[in-house]
């Protein structure tokens, strides 16, 4: 694996992605933050060895570097999920990666159900821990170069960046909400009675993405950062018809609020 993951770095560095402070994953609809990237270079992931494709409509596939809040950031246009058939290695590859290019902080993004009834969809949810009810990426054969064999996730998501997110979100009057994500394989999506089930255990949101890569990333030692757009509601009488279309319309109506609060986080570090 460490092999795989310092040819892969050396192979990106070679095309011009160097140096940069921060990565981040951009998840269902979300890809357009990239769009406020300057002096950016973007690379398709079916050009890079031993990374994944990605295959899923709304996550284009794409590795963009730039500057972003004022820092060098590269960016995950488009993540990669258990459900899309890819194994535990491949899945943490592009996480490894980043981390070996030099990000010193990983930001994330995904598209979420609520679960809480205080919610509302369009609403960001600032994801202070998490619920993980899918494979851990980290069974198996642990190299001690890249990470602990039994690492601490007391605190996987940085205090100090949730502090600071959610005074950025007050002083520009944005509403943000905060909550435990829970994670589950996919596709398809829950059931009224998951959806209970899963507000019983302490879920605020659910989804099927971002806990393996924030497993992978405090591996590693990586602070991180990560917010639930809510694109639906699994409360009981406000249970629609969802499809991944209509996940992905509203996770684009949220995108300008979260790139807000994004931007000034960044430059913040």
């Amino acid at each position: 694996m460490l092999e795989q993951i310092k040819d892969t770095a050396e192979f990106l560095k070679a095309r011009g992605i160097k140096d940069p402070e921060a990565g981040i994953v951009l998840g269902t609809g979300l890809g357009g933050l990239t769009a406020n990237f300057s002096n950016s270079l973007e690379i398709d992931y079916s050009e890079i060895p031993n990374f994944p494709i990605s295959t899923v409509e709304g996550h284009e596939g794409k590795l963009i570097i730039g500057d972003f809040g004022g820092k060098r950031i590269v960016a995950m246009k488009g993540r990669f999920h258990y459900y899309e058939g890819y194994t535990s290695g491949q899945l943490e590859l592009p996480i490894r990666v980043l981390n070996y290019l030099g990000i010193r902080y990983l930001f994330l993004s995904n598209a979420a159900g609520g679960v809480n009834p205080e919610f509302r969809i369009g609403d960001i949810m600032i994801i202070t821990d998490h619920i993980n009810l899918m494979p851990n990426p980290l069974i198996g054969w642990n190299d001690d170069r890249i990470g602990p064999r039994f690492p601490d996730m007391s605190v996987s998501y940085d205090k100090t960046l949730i502090e600071k997110a959610l005074s950025i979100a007050a002083n520009k009057g944005i509403r943000v909400m905060k909550g435990v994500y829970l994670a589950t394989t996919g596709p398809t999506f829950e059931t009224p009675a998951e959806y209970k089930y899963f507000r019983t255990i302490g879920a605020d949101s659910v989804g099927m993405s971002t806990v393996p890569e924030v497993i992978v990333a405090r591996h590693m030692g990586l602070p991180c950062f990560a917010v639930s757009i809510i694109t639906d509601l699994g409360v009981e009488g406000k249970i629609g018809y969802t499809t991944h279309e209509s996940v992905q319309r509203e996770a684009e109506k949220t995108e300008a609020r979260m790139t807000a609060i994004m931007t000034e986080l960044i430059s913040s570090i």
